[in-house]
């Protein structure tokens, strides 16, 4: 039981370190944008352009965090 535990453990830190991994922020602009684009997509809109403007914004802001 404790070999399942531990692989279960495991596999959750890789998960959390492969999507959140440096910068948290960047992992919950993804998230917000996937929603906002389900949410607009239910409403009828064309909603293709939310994940690509997000990630460019988001990429931006890091990198200007980062001093690149």
């Amino acid at each position: 039981m404790n070999l399942i535990l531990g692989w279960l453990r495991a596999f959750g830190r890789f998960w959390y370190g492969f999507i959140v991994g440096d910068d948290w922020t960047l992992a919950a602009t993804v998230v917000v944008a996937l929603v906002a684009t389900w949410w607009l997509h239910t409403a009828g809109i064309a909603a293709w352009w939310v994940v690509p403007f997000a990630a460019a914004g988001a990429l931006g802001v890091s990198l200007g965090r980062a001093g690149a």
